[in-house]
């Protein structure tokens, strides 16, 4: 028979680890800064101011609308000062991307489309999406390689 105290223990144990779970199921993105890592949950990235994007992907019929920081933000706030950085999504796409193309375009990390969060399905949670209607350099397919959907990690360079 298990004494009371390290019943207690088990208890106690359980609960840490069950958190400690659904804290890191929670984490949308990663940035490794080059000093440190950064984990954004859904709540840390709507904190971050929104902008609306509305354009059309090489993926999808006709314009869609996306909401998200902007990549620049987002790297600020994370302390990123490289000029590339090394995304990685959910499918295991990877691409390096330069920094520039972040202050040179209002290039967004897109959280809802159409009105409605992403799910890895919809190319979700996070899509790395270009004002490509707004640009016409941004309908070369060198620039689609850079549309990064299931976006979950990103890695100073």
């Amino acid at each position: 028979m298990i004494s009371f105290s390290r019943r207690i223990f088990l208890i106690a144990a359980l609960l840490f680890l069950s958190a400690s779970f659904a804290r890191a199921e929670d984490v949308l993105l990663t940035i490794e800064t080059g000093h440190g890592i950064e984990t954004y949950d859904r709540a840390r990235l709507e904190a971050l101011p929104q902008v609306e994007l509305t354009t059309h992907t090489t993926v999808t019929d006709g314009p869609q609308h996306f909401t998200g920081p902007l990549m620049r933000d987002l790297l600020a706030d994370a302390g990123v000062t490289s000029d590339r950085v090394m995304a990685l999504a959910l499918n295991d796409y990877e691409i390096d991307l330069p920094v520039e193309d972040f202050t040179r375009y209002d290039v967004i990390a897109a959280l809802t489309r159409n009105g409605e969060a992403m799910s890895p399905r919809d190319k979700g949670p996070i899509w790395i999406v270009y004002p490509r209607d707004a640009h016409r350099e941004l309908q070369d397919i060198n620039f689609d390689y850079r549309w990064v959907w299931q976006l979950t990690r990103l890695e100073a360079r």
